[in-house]
C-alpha cells in the first residue's frame, strides 16, 4: 500500500496545545465567533472555485449553484459546516490546517499571554488562527474534502492537543464536492447544536456573505434557506442598516472591531463598478507587513476575482473592503489585472473616494478623526512621500503634534493661521522621543517667540518633509538645519531683540573653538535661537535634516556624514566667562572647547565623540575647580 493510502500522524506547526489553550481560556471572550470563521471559510471556497470554473466550467459539474449548509445534530452533540467549493488535496489539507498562524504564531502568544483582554475579539482575524476557534467548543474536529475534478477524498483529524490525522475517507461519508468540518460538541457547548441558536448566529453574524446558506436541523431532515448569498454591496444604501454594515466588515476583514467610516458607492458612466470598503477601529495586524500590500479584494459581476489587485495605494492598506466591476471580462487572468487601463481607472477613482470620504470624517468629526489619524497616521504619511498628485489632499488630512497643541492634534491649516507676523516657514523637528524633541535646546528660540514647531516622532517624517517643499505657499524647514533667521520675530516678553553684533571677546573665542575642533564641525558660530543653554548642533544649510542623515546612516544609505554646525550662545553667562579668559591657560581651553562640542551632543541625542577623551578632559576640569584637589 502507498503512503498515499494511509493514515498518518503529524505535529502541528505550532505549541499547538499550548496556543489553543490560551485561545479558550485566555483570548476570547465569546465563543460564538467560531461559527462566522467557519463560514467565511466556505464563502471563501465557493468564491475560489467559482473562479477556477471560469476557465474550467467542468469543476462544476451537475452542481453549478454554490451553496454552505449548516447541520445541527441535538442529540449527538454535533454540528457540521459543508460548502460546495473548491475542496482540498491532501497536501493542500496538511499545509492549510497543519500550520496555525502561520505568519505570527510568536506575536500571536506574546499579545495573548500579556493580558490584553480588551483587544480579545480582534485576535483572531488578526493573527489568521480563525479555523482553530472550532477547539473553543468541540474537543474534536474532523474536516473530510473532496477537491473539485478530483476522485479522492481526505480526512483531517485532531483533538488540537497537538497532533492531527490525515488519511483517505470513503467517497460516501465525504461532500461529492467540497469540504465538510464537523464538530464534537463540548458538554458545555452542546447548545450550538440548537437549530434556533444556529439560525440565530448565522443571521447576526454571516448573513451577507454572497453564497446562499441552508440549515438542516436535525439528521435526515430537509435544509432549509436561512440566507439568501445576496451581495450586501449591490443594494441600495437605504436598506442597509449600520449594523448590518458591520456584520459585512467584521466577515469580510476578519476583524471584530467596528469599522471607523463606511464607504459604499456605485460609480457610473464610462466604467460601472460598486465599491464597499471600511476605514477599521483598529490597527490590523498586517498593517507594517514588509511587502505593504492592500487588502481589497476584486470581484468581477459577484464573481471573486483576486485580493491582489492593487485597488488601492501602499499607504491606504489598512482599508479594507471590495471592488465589484461590470465591465472587467470575468476571464481576465491576475496577470493580466495588473496592465489593464480599465483596473488602472477604477483605481483611481477608488483612491480619490476614500480620501475623499476621510476628509469629509476629519472635516465633521475632530475627535473621530483623530482615532483614525492616530490608527493610520503613520502609513498615510507615506503618500505624502510617494504620491505626488494626491500629496495636497494628503497634507490637509495631515494631523501632528506641536509645540503649541499639548496632547492634540493640528493641522497644517491650523499651524498656517497661527503663524507669527514675520514667519515664513512652516517649523518642524523630527525625533524619535516627542519628549526629548520638546526639550531640545534648539526649540528655545522658537519658544520665546511663540513661534509653534511641529514635533515629528515616526521615521517617515524625515523623508516626507524631504520632498513636500511647501503648504499654501509657506515652505517647510527644519529647526536643525540651516540658520533660521528669527531676528525679524518678536521676543514674547517684549524685550529687545539681542544685538546681532558679537563682541570681540566673543568672536575670538569662537575662532578658538573652531580652529581647536577642526574637522568635527563645518562651522562655529553665535546662535539667536539659544536663550538657555549655552551650545546646541545643527546641519549645515545644505545637507540633510539631523534625524534624517541618522535614519540614512542607520540603513546604510550615508556615504559620507555632513559636518555639524555648533552654534555657541553668545549671551550665556559661561560662554561670556570663557571668553574673558583671553589667551591665558591653552590646555584648559582646549578642554573646554572640546566640552562644549560633547555636551552638544550629547544634548542632540548622541553620545560624546570620544568617550575616553570626554572622561579625562572632565576629570582635569572637576581637579581645576576643587581647591587642593591635587594635594
Amino acid at each position: 500500500m502507498t503512503t498515499t493510502d494511509t493514515t498518518e500522524t503529524r505535529t502541528f506547526e505550532a505549541d499547538v496545545s499550548r496556543l489553543l489553550h490560551m485561545m479558550v481560556h485566555s483570548v476570547y471572550s465569546d465563543r460564538d465567533v467560531f461559527l462566522r470563521e467557519l463560514i467565511s471559510n466556505a464563502a471563501d471556497a465557493c468564491e475560489k472555485l467559482r473562479y477556477e470554473a471560469i476557465a474550467r466550467p467542468e469543476l462544476l459539474g451537475d452542481d453549478p449553484r454554490p451553496r454552505i449548509t449548516v447541520s445541527a445534530d441535538p442529540e449527538g452533540r454535533r454540528l457540521a459546516v459543508e460548502d460546495n467549493g473548491i475542496g482540498m488535496s491532501r497536501d493542500e489539507m496538511a499545509e492549510a490546517l497543519g500550520t496555525i498562524a502561520r505568519s505570527g504564531t510568536r506575536a500571536f502568544m506574546e499579545r495573548a499571554q500579556s493580558g490584553r483582554t480588551g483587544e480579545d475579539a480582534q485576535l483572531i482575524g488578526q493573527f489568521g488562527v480563525g479555523f482553530y476557534s472550532a477547539f473553543m467548543v468541540a474537543d474534536r474536529v474532523d474536516v473530510l474534502s473532496r477537491q473539485a475534478g478530483g476522485d479522492e477524498a481526505w480526512r483531517w483529524s485532531s483533538d488540537g492537543k497537538g497532533s492531527f490525522d490525515i488519511g483517505p475517507a470513503t467517497l460516501d461519508e465525504a461532500p461529492r464536492r467540497g469540504t465538510r468540518v464537523v464538530l464534537h460538541l463540548m458538554e458545555d457547548a452542546a447548545s450550538y447544536a440548537e437549530p434556533y441558536r444556529l439560525e440565530q448566529l448565522v443571521k447576526s453574524q454571516s448573513g451577507h456573505v454572497p453564497v446562499p446558506i441552508a440549515l438542516v436541523e436535525k439528521p435526515g431532515a430537509e435544509a432549509r434557506d436561512i440566507a439568501d448569498g445576496t451581495a450586501l454591496w449591490v443594494r441600495p444604501k437605504r436598506e442597509i442598516k449600520p449594523e448590518d454594515y458591520t456584520d459585512f466588515y467584521r466577515g469580510l476583514a476578519g476583524q471584530y472591531d467596528e469599522p471607523a467610516a463606511t464607504i459604499h458607492f456605485r460609480a457610473e458612466g464610462r466604467h460601472e463598478y460598486s465599491v464597499l470598503a471600511f476605514v477599521p477601529g483598529s490597527r490590523p495586524f498586517d498593517l507594517f507587513d514588509q511587502d505593504r500590500k492592500g487588502r481589497m479584494k476584486l470581484y468581477v459581476r459577484r464573481v471573486f476575482i483576486t485580493d491582489d489587485a492593487d485597488l488601492l495605494p501602499r499607504y491606504l492598506r489598512f482599508v479594507r473592503g471590495l471592488v465589484d466591476s461590470a465591465d472587467l471580462p470575468l476571464n481576465v487572468s491576475r496577470e493580466m489585472i495588473q496592465e489593464s487601463p480599465l483596473l488602472a481607472a477604477i483605481r483611481k477613482g477608488v483612491t480619490n473616494r476614500v480620501l475623499g470620504d476621510i476628509a469629509k470624517l476629519a472635516d465633521g468629526d475632530a475627535d473621530a478623526y483623530a482615532r483614525v489619524w492616530d490608527n493610520f497616521g503613520i502609513v498615510l504619511k507615506e503618500g505624502l512621500y510617494e504620491d505626488y498628485e494626491r500629496r495636497e489632499q494628503l497634507l490637509k488630512l495631515a494631523r501632528f503634534r506641536s509645540t503649541a497643541s499639548g496632547e492634540g492634534l493640528r493641522g497644517f491649516a491650523d499651524y498656517v493661521s497661527a503663524m507669527k507676523e514675520g514667519q515664513k516657514a512652516i517649523f518642524f523637528m523630527a525625533g524619535d522621543d516627542r519628549d526629548r524633541l520638546k526639550a531640545s535646546p534648539q526649540l528655545e528660540g522658537f519658544k520665546a517667540r511663540g513661534i509653534e514647531v511641529l514635533l515629528l516622532t515616526d521615521p517617515v517624517d524625515s523623508f516626507w518633509t524631504s520632498v513636500a517643499p511647501e503648504f499654501e505657499g509657506k515652505p517647510f524647514r527644519s529647526v536643525t538645519q540651516g540658520a533660521p533667521d528669527l531676528s525679524d520675530i518678536p521676543l514674547l516678553d517684549g524685550s529687545a531683540k539681542p544685538d546681532a553684533k558679537t563682541s570681540p571677546e566673543i568672536a575670538a573665542f569662537l575662532a578658538f573653538v573652531k580652529t581647536t575642533l577642526g574637522d568635527a564641525v563645518s562651522d562655529v558660530r553665535p546662535s539667536d535661537r539659544l536663550t538657555e543653554s549655552a551650545v546646541c548642533l545643527v546641519a549645515p544649510e545644505n545637507a540633510p535634516d539631523r534625524q534624517f542623515e541618522r535614519l540614512l546612516d542607520a540603513a546604510g544609505r550615508l556615504d559620507k556624514a555632513a559636518k555639524p554646525v555648533l552654534e555657541i550662545n553668545p549671551r550665556h553667562e559661561r560662554v561670556a566667562a570663557l571668553a574673558r579668559l583671553g589667551e591665558a591657560d591653552l590646555g584648559f581651553r582646549q578642554d573646554v572647547a572640546h566640552l562644549l562640542y560633547d555636551e552638544a551632543r550629547v544634548l542632540d541625542g548622541d553620545r560624546p565623540l570620544d568617550a575616553r577623551a570626554f572622561s579625562e578632559r572632565l576629570a582635569r576640569l572637576i581637579v581645576r575647580g576643587v581647591p587642593d584637589a591635587t594635594s
